[in-house]
């Protein structure tokens, strides 16, 4: 395993978990223990530099301020964990060997299924730690 691209990937994640607390500071309010619930981690496969395969993971939150549509989300959990997963299948497939994911695409494929899903917005994705290994 070499460590250094292990050390940049951790970078990225880093950078890319402080961009959603950018975007909450911009007049949204900032979420709270009651309104936000995690989801577990997300998978997908992807084709490493060189030639191998990977993993690509995420790891995502959703923020429902709204109580009538929080509890609608709570109960599809399992279709928005769904949705998540093809949502970061797809996201990974268009990623070509050894480039750095865009963390803006893929929050706003995430939010797109998030709306879908759950049949109106309202609700906010949030990530925590992004890799590709």
């Amino acid at each position: 395993m070499e460590r250094r691209a292990l050390l940049g990937l951790a970078l990225v994640a880093t950078a890319a978990a402080s961009t959603p607390a950018r975007a909450s500071s911009g007049g949204a309010a900032a979420p709270s223990a009651d309104t936000y619930f995690r989801l577990p981690v997300i998978t997908a496969s992807i084709l490493r530099a060189d030639g191998r395969r990977g993993v690509f993971s995420v790891e995502a939150g959703v923020d429902v301020p709204d109580a009538a549509l929080r509890t609608r989300a709570q109960q599809s959990a399992p279709r928005l964990r769904a949705a998540y997963n093809i949502a970061a299948q797809r996201f990974a497939n268009g990623l070509r060997p050894g480039a750095v994911p865009n963390i803006d695409q893929l929050v706003a494929e995430l939010q797109t299924a998030t709306n879908a899903t759950l049949g109106r917005p309202g609700a906010r994705v949030l990530l925590g730690t992004v890799m590709a290994l």
